[in-house]
């Protein structure tokens, strides 16, 4: 899992599709003082390295009924089940990410809920079963800070 060697370009195109996926490539292109052809092309080469992984919109997940977020520890009966558990997350829609984890947790999971009764439900009815020796439920009330990795003077530490 290398990285890429990026240069200021990179950068400063990085930094305007961060602040905004949607922004046009000719206003980035203006902002960057070179041409809409040559903003396409260093998107594509972006994308094709992996540096940039699709675009998405971002649903608000209270704004249609999902009222509760947790974040649950899972303890694993038998810890060689990461991938049969994986494939079984997968299909739980309400879990919305997974990490293998170092610390006490096998794997660490982000949910929504609509409330806490559904929060339960899908602990008891589509977790246990799975089969956990046990788990831990974080409830967040609120999210305080979210963005994405700031792009900062990543050429030049490339060149050190």
């Amino acid at each position: 899992m290398g990285h890429h060697q990026i240069d200021k370009l990179d950068e400063q195109i990085l930094q305007l599709i961060a602040g905004n996926a949607r922004i046009p490539f000719l206003e980035v292109a203006r902002a960057c003082n070179v041409s809409g052809a040559a903003i396409h092309q260093r998107i594509q080469k972006l994308t094709n390295l992996g540096i940039l992984k699709g675009s998405e919109f971002v649903i608000d997940p209270e704004k249609i009924g999902y009222e509760t977020c947790a974040y649950i520890g899972l303890y694993l009966k038998d810890p060689e089940q990461f991938d049969t558990m994986t494939e079984a997350l997968q299909h739980i829609p309400e879990v919305v990410e997974c990490h293998f984890t170092t610390g006490q947790y096998d794997m660490f999971i982000k949910i929504y809920a609509k409330n806490n009764h559904h929060l339960l439900s899908i602990i008891h009815d589509k977790l246990q079963p799975l089969g956990l020796a046990r788990s831990e439920t974080i409830i967040s009330f609120r999210e305080a800070i979210k963005r994405q990795i700031p792009i900062l003077d990543l050429a030049d530490e490339e060149e050190e």
